[in-house]
């Protein structure tokens, strides 16, 4: 039996791969190949500089597009959907894209994938044509149950055809400081980055309001006045692949200041480094705002062995078990709850071992970029009978 085609369609905000893209091109990039051999593939996407128009990426073909106009970028894609014939179109994060790949591709099913709430709201679609798109995609898929009740809320016509598909960590890049592996590299890098007997608490990812960095930040001095050891690391920037600067951004270095010797910034790195700065870290902190679909920084402590505490917010809550895997903090009460769970855990390395260890193993359980993948292929074995 021939493979099913499938085309999965990215939104042209960066290339496939690329190192400082956001997280729906990574997400593309890990479950894509895993897809083979039950399907065959193929990624659209926009062209760079240094890759070619046609090209392969871990066995899978990418053929990319100018992208400088939207327009012209997805009319482009859209004809070259129609040449591979596919028996499923993937829309990747860009609903009104659903519309152009139904009217080009007649008689084709096309399925969008979700991995935010942002290109669903008012300020980017009009309910009505949110309602379009939506009535015109065979299936939507989303990253959490919470982004599936947002969806179904804006439309509840939606509700049967809307599936939960989690996203995933590469444990092998992700490496648990439990394993020997793991625990040798972590010692070197914490050397060298001169985090020797320092108690680490890490933020990583954008530096704009939503993160709830300045939370953290907030109650630096307090915590250090029972933690000399403390040290916390900001590792990121505000824009994805930039070190430019916000005026949020300055107020955060701002507030470092306020803790001499205990907050250190680290401008943006790219994601290959991330796991090095994730095995470095005894606890990770991720104190988002209520519209965290989910978190893919979550998953790649957890795989690390590193408790995570994060606001009961959005699909947070669906991937940390509060009290077992790390904690939950009340998005209200960020910072007194942040600052009591944090105290706990800096005094107790056993216990930041034993939620460490009980993190590793839930990740290695649900949220395995195989995991992802197999559900992948068993929607699209229940959509071709």
């Amino acid at each position: 039996m021939a493979p099913t085609r499938v085309a999965i369609v990215t939104p042209g905000s960066f290339p496939i791969p690329s190192s400082g893209s956001s997280s729906v091109e990574r997400v593309v990039e890990k479950f894509a190949p895993l897809l083979k051999p039950y399907a065959e593939p193929r990624i659209f996407g926009r062209l760079s500089k240094r890759l070619p128009r046609l090209g392969q990426f871990n066995g899978v073909v990418c053929e990319r597009f100018s992208a400088g106009s939207k327009q012209r970028y997805i009319y482009e894609v859209g004809q070259a959907v129609k040449r591979f014939s596919p028996h499923v179109i993937d829309v990747e994060n860009r609903p009104q894209f659903v519309l152009t790949m139904k009217q080009m591709n007649p008689g084709k099913r096309v399925w969008l994938y979700l991995h935010s709430s942002t290109f669903i709201s008012p300020s980017y679609i009009s309910p009505a044509k949110l309602h379009q798109c939506f009535k015109a995609a065979d299936k939507i898929i989303v990253n959490s149950e919470f982004l599936r009740r947002i969806v179904v809320s804006k439309a509840p016509e939606t509700a049967s055809k809307v599936r939960v598909i989690y996203p995933g960590v590469e444990t092998a890049r992700f490496p648990s400081q439990f394993s020997v592996e793991g625990a040798a590299t972590r010692e070197r890098l914490r050397k060298k980055r001169g985090l020797h007997g320092k108690k680490v608490v890490l933020f990583i990812g954008r530096l704009i309001p939503l993160k709830g960095v300045h939370h953290l930040l907030n109650i630096v001095p307090q915590l250090a006045k029972s933690h000399p050891e403390l040290m916390v690391v900001i590792v990121g920037s505000p824009f994805y692949g930039s070190h430019r600067k916000t005026a949020y951004a300055r107020k955060l270095e701002r507030l470092g200041r306020k803790s001499p010797g205990h907050v250190r910034f680290v401008p943006y790195v790219p994601h290959s480094e991330v796991p090095s700065w994730m095995l470095s870290a005894d606890i990770a902190v991720v104190p988002s705002g209520q519209r965290e679909a989910f978190g893919l920084v979550n998953v790649e402590a957890m795989s690390c062995g590193v408790p995570v505490i994060a606001t009961r917010a959005g699909g947070m809550k669906e991937i940390i078990r509060n009290g077992e895997t790390g904690y939950l903090v009340n998005p209200k009460r960020v910072e007194p709850e942040l600052r009591e769970r944090l105290n706990l855990l800096l005094h107790d390395k056993q216990l930041r071992q034993k939620l460490g260890r009980r993190s590793r193993e839930r990740v290695e359980q649900t949220f395995t970029w195989r995991h992802t993948a197999d559900r992948w292929i068993k929607l699209l074995k229940e959509s071709s009978l």
